[in-house]
């Protein structure tokens, strides 16, 4: 399987450690209301889908980036990669 890295073309997955759900960059606020829910729903609670997901991947064997991956499980096929990094300031608000 290659994963098309942002900034280095195409990487064989094997360079790759998968983490899971993208998800996990949104880590809740530690000092909001309810924060000790959120954070056991954050650790312990994981989708497992069929289909389109976008998951983390940390670039190991490479230069050590982290990357949102978007793959069908299903079929494996990638659909897309872009930088964790991009993504988490899109989240936040940020100019990616």
């Amino acid at each position: 399987m290659l994963i098309p890295h942002p900034l280095l073309g195409l990487r064989d997955a094997q360079e790759f450690t998968y983490l899971g759900d993208a998800r996990l960059i949104e880590r809740p606020d530690g000092m909001a209301e309810g924060a000790e829910a959120a954070f056991a729903d954050y650790v312990y609670l994981r989708d497992n889908p069929a289909g389109v997901h976008r998951e983390l991947w940390f670039h190991e064997q490479g230069d050590r980036s982290w990357l949102v991956v978007t793959r069908d499980t299903v079929t494996h096929e990638i659909l897309g990669a872009e930088l964790a990094r991009d993504v988490a300031l899109r989240g936040k608000g940020g100019a990616a």
